[in-house]
């Protein structure tokens, strides 16, 4: 018998601008800071939400927290119900697209739409061999050295050159972040697997994957296309994992298009695949 999930938590959020509501979830060990550069693009159309999940930035751990999916669901739909909301528009990066697909399978009426950034089915074993090396890294070498690891696995090598500054600002938020949290919720995605499962999702659907992505293979956002009925996907070449942060305008103008779209209902038309 599975131990009982721990009580939501209030969730800090970024909200900006008014209109439909837009829900952005950020992945493992970052931030809503991930959405910074999005966010104002989207926030003169939508009512933009951009929390951070538990035990992440400003956001409590939790008593007892095992940060399973029902205790990170339970959160959202606290957030939801303080913030009025009875439906919203939910997009999820990494695991947080992990999480954005576990709401749309177990609470679909709450979602208008569905969009998920460098994500997969499951949590495959390349992508576990990336997490354990660098948990063994952190272990063996340090936080500089996993931070210079992280850096190599999460983004396109040409983009960190031209945006030195950023890896300084990441240093530094990276030397005041607690590891705890992400290596909790780091060991409950390891099981994770949606396949056989995907075609139950009934919502518009939009799939932005990276070409270039080291952690989660290009692959997985053909096989979510396939498996999700009627979904688009948008595939962004010269990228990497952090896809929101290297390609703001692309991300923003990706997620306007299809929300627009998808105003009056799922899309009628079949699967599409674009790389811009």
């Amino acid at each position: 018998m599975s131990e009982p999930a721990s009580p939501p938590v209030e969730l800090y959020a970024r909200e900006e601008g008014t209109g439909p509501a837009l829900v952005l979830l950020h992945g493992l060990g970052g931030d809503h800071q991930v959405w910074n550069g999005v966010l104002p693009l989207l926030s003169d159309q939508f009512r933009v939400i951009a929390p951070d999940l538990r035990g992440h930035g400003r956001s409590p751990d939790g008593e007892n927290s095992r940060f399973s999916f029902e205790e990170l669901e339970g959160d959202l739909l606290q957030l939801l119900e303080r913030r009025g909301l009875a439906r919203c528009h939910l997009a999820g990066l990494s695991a947080g697209g992990f999480l954005a697909m576990r709401m749309a399978l177990d609470h679909p009426t709450r979602l208008a739409s569905l969009t998920v950034l460098g994500a997969a089915a499951r949590c495959d074993p390349h992508t576990k061999e990336v997490g354990e090396n660098w948990a063994k890294t952190y272990e063996s070498e340090g936080r500089e050295a996993l931070l210079l690891l992280l850096v190599k696995d999460l983004y396109y090598p040409e983009w960190i050159e031209a945006h030195l500054d950023y890896l300084d600002r990441l240093r530094t938020q990276f030397d005041e972040r607690s590891f705890r949290a992400v290596a909790l919720w780091g060991r409950a995605i390891q099981n994770f697997d949606l396949r056989g499962r995907l075609l139950r999702i009934r919502l518009p659907t939009l799939i932005i994957q990276a070409m270039d992505d080291r952690v989660v293979d290009g692959s997985h956002g053909r096989f979510l296309r396939q498996s999700i009925p009627g979904s688009e996907l948008r595939l962004f070449r010269d990228t990497g994992h952090m896809i929101p942060v290297e390609r703001p305008t692309e991300t923003a103008q990706a997620i306007a298009g299809f929300l627009q779209s998808a105003g009056s209902g799922p899309a009628a038309a079949g699967p599409s695949a674009r790389a811009p």
